[in-house]
């Protein structure tokens, strides 16, 4: 079996979705090709990849393929395919992409999946995903892409409307959605046994129902502790906890990325918002530049002591192959498109975040139903934005971007038509080459 790695100089993740394959009896014999641009992060995927492999019993194979020239080889006969790339990396577009919009007035916190960061890093990541598909189609037409990479929803449903390739959307927030939710709120006794259904969009999936190992509907006793949460200003997870307050439910990622993807909480006009719910703006550039730094020591200590022993993570990549190489069931949060109205009352060119059960056939999406209404309503306001920055990938047309940030909840609620439309424009220069079908 063949497992293809696009983007592998994302060493840790790498070591973390391999490491997780060497700890499955049916994945560890694969031939792991890693595919990167970088030859030295490539470099230090292998150094890493290399120990680990040998620390966990010396199974299977890495193969390293440099280049787009080599891209064709690295995917050639592939069973699987895993995404994690990032075009354009921090730097410079990571940089482009906040101190842009900065001029202007319009402030981020992580810019990967929605407002003007999260269209733009769509705008110039769909090209190189298109490239992939075609690749795919010639050499492995039967592998399974699983899709890490944001914008979770315009990637993967890029690939689902345009290409035959089989792709689902992977993302980290839904695992640990209940159980950050109940840790916060001092409600840790509750989590075994629990039982819950997650289902909206990338990001902003909704904790429709959480019931307690008897059938105890958890949220009223939930409700009852939010305002306390939201009132003690040492609390980081607000804007999640402020969602139960006004729509009804919680949602699956981060306070810091809800922040921006409405109208609500970082406002120019009521700057006292980002302190009440501790909003860490320009977020996404600090993390980067840590990460950065801390990784460069890291990988010197990795090379030093070597690779410690690896703990399957809670990432759903191994084990949908193992699922499906074994045949065996196995539920996961998706990202699919919302063929045949899974979720009811959204529109089936949406791609939407439901369960979905893996086993010897594939990947399984299961119907919803129909949202709340607010929940519902919530989501459009994502998928809106969405759907036009697929239309512009697709079309090559500006004035597609420009509409997609000025349906933008954050960006719409901040700047005038004029001054949307002269952002886009300086970011489609500053980005160039990144950027070519708009050029």
């Amino acid at each position: 079996m063949k497992i293809t790695f696009m983007g592998a100089g994302s060493s840790v993740f790498a070591r973390n979705v391999i490491g997780d394959c060497l700890c499955v009896e049916s994945l560890r014999d694969s031939v792991f090709a890693l595919y990167d641009i970088d030859p030295v992060r490539m470099e230090e995927s292998r150094t890493i990849l290399e120990a680990l492999r040998n620390a966990k019993g010396g199974y299977g194979k890495i193969e390293c393929y440099v280049g787009v020239e080599q891209r064709k080889a690295a995917l050639a006969g592939a069973n699987f395919v895993i995404n994690a790339i990032q075009v354009g990396l921090y730097d410079p577009c990571t940089i482009i992409d906040f101190e842009v919009p900065k001029k202007y007035g319009l402030r981020q916190t992580i810019g990967d999946t929605l407002g003007i960061g999260g269209i733009m890093r769509a705008l110039r990541t769909i090209p190189v995903m298109k490239d992939f598909a075609d690749d795919i189609a010639e050499v492995c037409p039967d592998a399974l892409l699983l899709n890490y990479t944001n914008p979770m929803a315009m990637l993967s449903g890029f690939m689902q409307r345009y290409t035959p390739v089989k792709t689902v959307g992977l993302c980290h927030s839904v695992q640990v959605c209940s159980e950050s939710l109940l840790q916060d709120l001092g409600m840790e006794d509750r989590l075994e046994g629990r039982t819950e259904l997650i289902a909206g969009i990338n990001h902003m999936a909704w904790l429709l129902e959480l019931k307690d190992k008897n059938g105890v509907d958890l949220y009223p006793e939930i409700k009852s502790r939010v305002d306390a949460y939201i009132a003690n200003p040492e609390n980081k997870n607000k804007v999640r906890m402020d969602y139960i307050r006004n729509f009804g439910y919680y949602c699956t990622e981060s306070s810091e990325h809800n922040a921006e993807y409405n109208m609500f909480y970082i406002k120019s006009k009521y700057p006292e918002l980002v302190e009440k719910f501790n909003i860490p703006l320009d977020e996404y550039p600090r993390r980067c530049i840590r990460n950065i730094e801390s990784w460069k020591t890291d990988y010197e200590e990795m090379k030093q002591a070597g690779v410690k022993e690896h703990t399957r993570s809670l990432e759903y990549a191994s084990r949908i192959m193992q699922a499906i190489v074994e045949n065996s069931a196995y539920q996961i949060g998706g990202n699919v498109l919302n063929t045949g109205h899974l979720i009811t009352n959204l529109p089936e060119n949406a791609c939407v975040e439901v369960p979905c059960l893996v086993n010897g056939t594939g990947v399984h999406p299961c119907h919803v139903g129909a949202l709340p209404v607010q929940c519902a309503a919530m989501n459009m306001t994502n998928i809106n934005v969405q759907l036009l920055t697929i239309e512009a990938a697709v079309t090559g047309k500006r004035d597609h971007i420009y509409q997609a940030a000025m349906l933008d909840p954050h960006t719409g609620s901040e700047l005038d038509i004029d001054t949307i439309k002269k952002m886009v424009d300086e970011l489609i220069d500053a980005h160039g080459t990144y950027l070519p079908k708009f050029h």
